[in-house]
């Protein structure tokens, strides 16, 4: 008999459609073949499926049996079939009543007692359920918590096979589940406010005015001045994520295995901090069935890369997806597209020994040595920075204060005026991103005009300061993100000399 049972499999962060076909009661000697591309852990399933059976009431067939994995082009990887495998078995002796297994998306893993285990992809077979019309999906628990996220589709749940057994034929009710795990925004604390730093006011305007733009930002300062302290309090004055873009980011973590469910349980946006001795394939993302790297896991969030010369030739990995806001990954068996839309934050000492311009440390380094730690940045990632700002060594006199700062939820609320003047203005274009970060040529030449004199203004500074052509693109978004925190429809000359001092590493280097 045979019987088919919808599955999924993860190809990068989406789901594909897997159906899983078993055929029992073939004559011939009693075995059983999987087919369908599976690799070594889920030809192993056949065993835990076993004890599972077993253990839940239920038998293999003593038969020759075949279970088929379709399409059969697309590699089929870990444990995820387990459950699906389970129930096409025990249909397919007659166990269970199939007309409801065609309404799901199953899947699972399986203990050798019956229970199910997590797996990932949750949020991806869940929106796979949805775009195939289904039902809804049935996951393990600790799945399917954050799949009760996708609006249109129910999410059930079971402990163990038995129970989803019964439950499939009738013989008890199981409610989907309906509240999620994850809360909005206002309810979130702050453990890191900008309340918390003390002085450093030039790098606290450069750190709003990038967040209010979504414009990358890199510190430049001596040892102590504060860069990772207000690295670290960046998402706290970003808008929360919508829910698409957070369906986005939970997405790409349960896809990595690194469920949000136990760690976050708000709506929040991601913040990567990588050391510098990490890996291509673990930034960018990859492997034999492609995987996402940091780049990908800081999706609507930020990627803070501290001490970054130290990064190396890794760097320009970044160049085209900073551009893009995604990653192609090429393989033989196909392409797979990993999104990345992050701010970049960056973080580095002015010199090696990273008292250059410190007035109480004298710097070791001779020019030459300057220019070559200087130069494991490259000049076109530099181009894709918007905003350069030098983090000066605090004097004691900031040190001793004992008030505090302006907060972090002060700087948000003009942090989300500024994002929605932005949002209204990109409103009936066809960019994804609503932001002046993401502006592009023509977008540039409709919102950030410049009069006579202040064109002449930025031409003397890109001769002065010999600017590549991409810089003066960069000036003219940063100067229309100023504008709008100042509630100005046209920039000023105030916003564009600010926007311009911002380009402070061009000076330099």
């Amino acid at each position: 008999m045979l019987a088919r049972v919808n599955s999924g499999a993860l190809i990068g962060v989406e789901a594909l459609s897997v159906e899983v076909e078993v055929n029992s009661g073939e004559k011939g000697e009693p075995r059983t073949f999987m087919v369908g591309l599976p690799d070594a852990a889920v030809k192993e399933s056949l065993n835990r499926v076993s004890s599972a059976l077993s253990n839940s009431g239920f038998a293999m067939p003593m038969t020759k049996m075949t279970v088929n994995l379709a399409p059969g082009d697309i590699r089929k990887e870990g444990p995820i079939y387990d459950l699906p495998i389970s129930l096409g078995i025990i249909a397919s002796t007659g166990g269970l009543n199939d007309s409801k297994l065609k309404d799901f998306v199953i899947a699972g893993e399986l203990s050798l007692s019956g229970e199910l285990r997590a797996i990932c992809g949750g949020v991806s077979l869940a929106l796979l359920a949805r775009s195939s019309g289904k039902r809804g999906v049935i996951l393990p628990p600790e799945s399917a918590a954050e799949a009760t996220l996708v609006e249109g589709i129910e999410v059930y749940t079971a402990k163990n096979l038995r129970e989803l057994v019964d439950f499939l034929n009738g013989k008890i009710e199981l409610e989907p589940l309906k509240d999620s795990p994850f809360r909005r925004a206002a309810e979130m604390p702050d453990a890191f406010d900008f309340a918390d730093v003390k002085g450093q006011h030039q790098v606290r305007r450069a750190v709003e005015v990038a967040v209010a733009g979504g414009h990358n930002l890199l510190m430049v300062g001596p040892p102590g001045s504060g860069k990772s302290m207000i690295a670290k309090r960046i998402p706290s004055i970003m808008p929360a994520p919508s829910l698409e873009e957070f369906l986005e980011i939970l997405g790409i973590y349960s896809a990595s295995g690194l469920s949000q469910s136990s760690e976050n349980k708000f709506f929040k946006r991601p913040f990567r901090a990588p050391h510098h001795t990490i890996s291509r394939v673990g930034l960018s993302g990859g492997g034999p069935n492609p995987k996402p790297g940091e780049i990908s896991l800081a999706h609507n969030g930020v990627l803070f890369l501290d001490e970054l010369p130290e990064f190396g030739n890794i760097l320009d990995n970044l160049r085209q997806p900073m551009e893009d806001g995604r990653l192609t990954i090429s393989r033989a068996a196909g392409k797979v597209t990993l999104p990345c839309k992050f701010m970049l934050v960056a973080a580095m000492n002015p010199c090696k020994c990273g008292y250059l311009g410190d007035p109480r440390k004298k710097c070791r380094c001779t020019p030459a040595q300057i220019q070559q730690y200087r130069s494991r940045v490259s000049g076109p990632l530099l181009d894709r920075i918007d905003i350069h700002v030098e983090a000066a060594a605090l004097p004691l006199s900031d040190l001793s204060k004992t008030e505090r700062a302006e907060s972090s939820a002060d700087i948000r609320r003009r942090v989300i005026a500024a994002r929605d003047i932005q949002a209204a203005r990109f409103s009936g274009s066809q960019q994804t991103s609503k932001t002046n970060a993401a502006m592009d040529s023509r977008l540039i030449r409709k919102h950030c005009a410049l009069d006579a004199e202040q064109s002449n203004i930025l031409s003397t500074a890109m001769e002065e300061l010999n600017l590549s052509a991409r810089a003066w693109d960069r000036i003219l978004k940063v100067s229309r993100t100023i504008a709008d925190l100042d509630n100005s429809d046209k920039i000023q000359t105030q916003h564009l000399l600010e926007a311009i001092n911002y380009r402070s590493l061009d000076r330099t280097v």
